[in-house]
């Protein structure tokens, strides 16, 4: 058991740098004598004695942005494929938070677009912030709907 004296101390006293030669860290404040690293303003953090440094003989790849929308693509012919397994109904209204839900898209994507390569037999409705001409003309084609959200 710790008693009250002998505990650690929570709040430590921040060592003030260069007051005298009492405190132990007074005139040259630690750093040796002379030198580059006894200079303020001076970083070598990432030197290596003249050799290319690790941060540039890597090569720097891509652009990330910030504000990224992560749109799940949905093609025609993989809507079938899961209907055909039976993990979609076609009764119900296909929506990104019922794939989601499947895990059949990615659980961070914003938006869902529908594109229309390959063939689909089934009738289905579906809803999606996106779709491209030819997966609404192939939809509307065998009796389906494609509903697009604003």
């Amino acid at each position: 058991m710790i008693s009250l004296n002998n505990r650690q101390k929570i709040n430590k006293k921040k060592i003030r740098v260069g007051r005298g030669i009492g405190s132990g860290k007074g005139k040259t404040s630690g750093r040796g004598v002379k030198g580059q690293k006894s200079r303020s303003g001076v970083s070598i953090k990432s030197f290596e004695g003249g050799q290319m440094p690790l941060y540039r003989r890597l090569p720097k790849r891509g652009f990330n942005p910030i504000k990224k929308n992560n749109i799940a693509i949905l093609n025609l012919e993989k809507i079938q494929t899961f209907i055909d397994k039976k993990s979609i109904k076609t009764s119900e209204i296909l929506n990104s938070n019922l794939l989601k839900k499947l895990k059949l898209i990615n659980k961070n994507s914003r938006k869902l677009k529908i594109l229309g390569s390959g063939k689909i037999k089934d009738k289905i409705n579906i809803e999606a912030d996106l779709a491209s001409r030819s997966a609404v003309v192939k939809l509307e084609k065998i009796g389906g709907s494609i509903q697009i959200k604003k």
